[in-house]
Order: C-alpha cells, then structure tokens, then sequence
C-alpha cells in the first residue's frame, strides 16, 4: 500500500492552462484515408467569413419562408374579396336587368293606355332601351357573369321580391285581421250595452203602459169588472220575431240580449195595440169638471138622479179629440143628448160624446187616436156648453175621470 502511494505520488501532474483560447482561434481539419491523412488549416478571418454566409443564407432563407407563407394569406384573401366582389356585381346587374324588366312592363301598360302621352311614354322606352344596352355590354365583356346568369339571377330575384311583398302584405293583414278583431270586441261590447239600454226603455214604456190600464181597471172595479190586457181581442196576428243567425247561436250572451230584445219590443207592440184601442186621456184641452159620474142633483128637476158620465165645461167650438182608436157607431141628434157621436173601441170599450156644436164624423167611418170628431155646444138637455162625456165598458157606465189621469 505504501508501494502504490509512493508510485502516486512519483507520477507528474495536470498540466494547467496558462490562457483560454478565443473562439476564432486556428483551427485544423484532418481528413484521413487508408495510406495519406489531409489537413486543412482555418484561419479564423476564414471562420468568420463563413459564420457571416451561414447567418445571411439562413436569414434569407427564413425570410423567403415567411414571405411565402404570408403572400399565401394575401393571395386567399385576394381572392375571397374578388369573390364578393363578383357576387356584388352579379346581384347589382340582377338588379339592374328586373328593373329593366319591370319598365319594360310598364311602359307595354303606358303605351296601351289610350290616356298615356304618346312623347313622354316614348322618351321613357328610350331610356329604359340605353339601360338595357349598357347591362348587355357589361355582361358580355365579363365571361364569368353570363346573360343566362343574369336572367336566372333576375328571376329569382324577382321571386324573392314577390315573397318579400307577400309577407309584408300578409303581416299588415294580420294586423288588420287583429285590429279587427280588437274593433269587433268593442263593438260588441256597445251593442250589448245598447241592447241593454233599448230592452230598458222598451221595459219602461211597458210598465207605463200598465200603469195606465191599472188606473183604468180601479174605475171598473167600482162596477165588478175588470179589464185583462192580456186578452187583447183587436190583436195583430204574429207572435215576437227573433232572427235565426249563425252568429247567434254561438254566442249565448248575444243571443239572450237580442232575444230579451225582441221579446220586449213585442210585449211594447201588444201594450200599444191595447192602449190605441183603450180610451185614455183627455176629450177636450180646456175644460173644468162641473158635473161629476154618480148620483147628482139634476140641473132642471133638482132631485137626485143618475150621472152615466161626466160634465167638461168648455168654450163653445173648443175641438173634441177621440182618445182611442175605434169605429162610429152613432153620429146623430139623440133625445136629451143633442148632437151625439158614439164610437166603438173593442175589447168591450165604449165612448159617447153629447151636446155638441158639431159633428165631424159619420156613422161607420173608422177614427184614430187625437182625431177631432166635433165641438164642444149646448144642445140637447143642456144649460150651458159642455162635453157629456160618458165611457162604457161591456155596456156598462164606468167613471172617466180615472181614464182621463191616467198617463202614458
């Protein structure tokens, strides 16, 4: 062990470096063969100047790959531009060539028209025939944009146009369709309310009317009778007429107001025929009771006697108005009466009119409500100018004052 420490240490050591050398340093390149060896010596300005040509030819080389790569780019979007720009163009002389077409029709209407300007119609066709030239040229200087392609382009155009006008005009439809609907909703809700309103003044009219028979009928119950309305003799035939409607069979709201209606303007016209043929109101204009219906003192004998109607003191030639539709039945000089008119009403109604001054009417002439039958006199058994005014009912004398309140 000391042996191989000894030899160790008898061994020289790692020779040291003084200096680095610099990076283009002299340089050698030996090429060996089987029986010679080559040495090459690279000086190191030779390094350099190689160092130089290999960072410029990689340079380049970089460049031109990158130059490449982006005129590829360029060239693409080149091309994508002109393809746009041919779309453009081939959708502007589509443009161009329907607009064409649509002046051509146009002007085909404008010369038809016998009112058309002959000199402005033909300077139009002109100018539409200038366009139509101009389009051609363009079309046939440009190979890719044939007339065929335009013409096919034109149709379609068109047609998207029509459909364009279609759905404008169908959506301006819908909206009128919904204003409709929205105006037919309103509409719908005045008519209910003027159904409302004219069923509530056929009602009152009605209930007027009743009214009126209910004050007659307390003048009649005096006597043990009575008169019911609803047995109207002088009836028209019919009953209440109510429309069959589509519309009104579905909607069941509608169809109980307008059926409520006409219900109530028949029960209006029944009340009416009633009335025209019941003797209600006043004879004669101006007047003042001096005699009234019942037991009284007789003006000549002075002892109790039997009034069968009621004394209107009048002016002489004041005019007497019927106050019921009806026929005459007497239009003579009866005893004790006078001049006399009496007139038949039906439905059991019966009016006598004593002491007049004139007669307007004759026996058997029919006579409507207001119409005047004569003046008010004196003749007969009388001691002054008066209506003796008398009302019967089914032959019976019944008191005219309630008659006369009576309103309608």
């Amino acid at each position: 062990m000391m042996k191989i420490q000894r030899k160790m240490e008898a061994l020289p050591a790692k020779p040291r470096y003084a200096e680095s050398k610099p990076f283009f340093s002299p340089k050698e390149i030996i090429f060996r063969g089987e029986k010679r060896a080559m040495v090459f010596n690279i000086s190191p300005k030779l390094q350099v100047i190689f160092l130089c040509l290999f960072l410029l030819v990689g340079g380049g080389s970089a460049y031109s790959y990158h130059m490449y790569h982006r005129s590829d780019r360029i060239i693409t979007k080149k091309e994508q531009q002109l393809g746009q720009t041919r779309e453009a163009y081939v959708e502007l002389m589509t443009e161009f060539a329907a607009l064409n077409k649509n002046v051509g029709t146009i002007l085909d209407a404008l010369s038809q028209n016998p009112g058309t300007d002959a000199k402005k119609a033909g300077k139009y066709k002109r100018q539409a025939e200038m366009i139509a030239g101009k389009i051609d040229k363009i079309t046939s200087e440009n190979d890719w944009l044939s007339q065929d392609v335009v013409t096919e382009r034109a149709s379609l155009y068109e047609a998207l146009l029509q459909r364009d006008i279609i759905a404008s005009e169908r959506d301006e439809l819908k909206e009128k369709l919904e204003n409709l609907g929205r105006q037919f909703s309103e509409m719908r809700e005045v008519e209910l309310e003027v159904f409302d309103k004219i069923n509530s003044m056929s009602s009152r009219e009605v209930d007027k009317m009743k009214r009126a028979l209910n004050e007659v009928n307390k003048a009649l119950k005096e006597k043990g009778l009575y008169f019911n309305s609803l047995s109207n003799k002088q009836r028209s035939s019919g009953g209440p007429y109510i429309p069959d409607n589509s519309v009104l069979s579905n909607d069941k709201q509608l169809n109980d107001k307008v059926s409520a209606i006409f219900q109530s303007m028949e029960d209006l016209d029944y009340y009416r025929q009633v009335v025209e043929r019941t003797p209600i109101g006043k004879p004669v204009w101006s007047y003042w009771v001096s005699s009234k219906f019942g037991s009284r003192l007789d003006p000549f004998r002075k002892s109790k006697a039997t009034h069968k109607g009621i004394d209107l003191a009048s002016m002489t030639g004041n005019k007497i108005r019927i106050k019921a539709k009806g026929k005459v039945t007497r239009a003579e000089v009866v005893s004790g009466y006078g001049k006399m008119v009496e007139v038949d009403h039906g439905n059991g109604f019966k009016t006598k009119y004593a002491h007049m001054n004139e007669i307007y009417v004759t026996k058997g002439e029919e006579v409507v409500k207001d119409q005047p039958i004569g003046e008010v006199g004196s003749t007969g058994r009388s001691t002054g100018p008066h209506l003796h005014y008398e009302i019967l009912y089914r032959g019976v004398p019944v008191d005219p004052m309630p008659f006369m309140q009576a309103k309608i």
